[in-house]
């Protein structure tokens, strides 16, 4: 029992040690995560903002309206909105920077249905078929249908570009998390090599001596995820504080899945690593364990 008490008593710093390793190493893979997570959102947000414009040939109230419904019902369309002239000298000179009404006096530009597409949607082979969709169905009513195709060809690049960036760098750093918290928790386990060969020499079966260590494990997997995600929240709110733009692009249901995330990674990789360790002594001789 002096043993068992002493060794113990030995093994609390470390676990400690390892409480906090295993955090930080989480809250490096946290951040890594939010970013990816802002990276994506702000691409969509780019992606959803690109104006889809359908400039219409006919002047039949009726007509548009028709129009209009038709687009709003599609899956892929959002805000969808009829554009007078008016409105279309106006979206001109914002976009212009001027005025043109010190050179012209007539308004050249035509009436459209102006929407925003969903981000799925934004990439070349789906806006081609919304738009000969559209145009097969309201040839007669609509001259064109236009979109910046070069900025929507340039954003699905730089997203694809990206999106392997990102992907290399999060295999590479899960790998490092891996084995980061492995070599914390196995560690921690070596002050317990002694205590762990003492119950197996007294008679304690592999499943009696396992299931403590084991259930502390979780629980000092489930503290370290706690931890990381406190300081990861702490630092999302204050660089949403500093940076407005991130407020716009914040998705509530992505931030608690990332979160979920950390505490299964904590947990399981903790887990893993304490029952290896466990095994190892088990199966070491009393020699070597010195």
């Amino acid at each position: 029992m002096a043993v068992k008490s002493k060794s113990l008593r030995r093994s609390k710093p470390n676990y400690i040690y390892s409480i906090v390793g295993v955090a930080l190493v989480l809250l490096i893979l946290g951040i890594m995560g939010w970013m990816f997570l802002n990276l994506a959102q702000a691409g969509n947000a780019f992606k959803e903002d690109i104006r889809i414009s359908a400039y219409l040939r006919t002047m039949n109230k009726d007509s548009i309206t028709q129009i209009q419904q038709y687009i709003s019902g599609q899956p892929y369309a959002k805000n969808v909105e009829y554009v007078n002239k008016e409105k279309a000298k106006e979206i001109w000179n914002k976009d212009n920077n001027e005025d043109w009404n010190k050179i012209l006096d007539v308004n050249p530009l035509p009436e459209s249905i102006d929407f925003y597409a969903r981000a799925a949607y934004v990439n070349k082979d789906s806006l081609d078929k919304i738009s000969n969709d559209i145009m097969r169905l309201y040839s007669n009513q609509i001259t064109d249908l236009q979109y910046p195709s070069g900025l929507v060809n340039n954003l699905n690049e730089r997203a694809s570009k990206l999106g392997v960036i990102f992907l290399v760098v999060t295999i590479v750093l899960c790998v490092i998390v891996i084995i980061s918290i492995d070599t914390t928790i196995r560690l921690a386990m070596f002050s317990n090599r002694f205590l762990i060969k003492t119950m197996q020499m007294v008679g304690a079966t592999r499943s009696f001596i396992a299931r403590p260590m084991n259930i502390r494990a979780i629980i000092n997997g489930l503290i370290s995820a706690v931890i990381a995600i406190i300081i990861l929240f702490s630092l999302m709110q204050w660089a949403e504080s500093q940076f407005p733009q991130l407020k716009a692009i914040h998705n509530t249901g992505l931030m608690i899945t990332l979160f979920g995330g950390l505490i299964i990674i904590g947990i399981s990789i903790s887990l893993f690593s304490t029952h290896r360790s466990v095994l190892k002594y088990l199966r070491m001789k009393l020699d070597d364990l010195y």
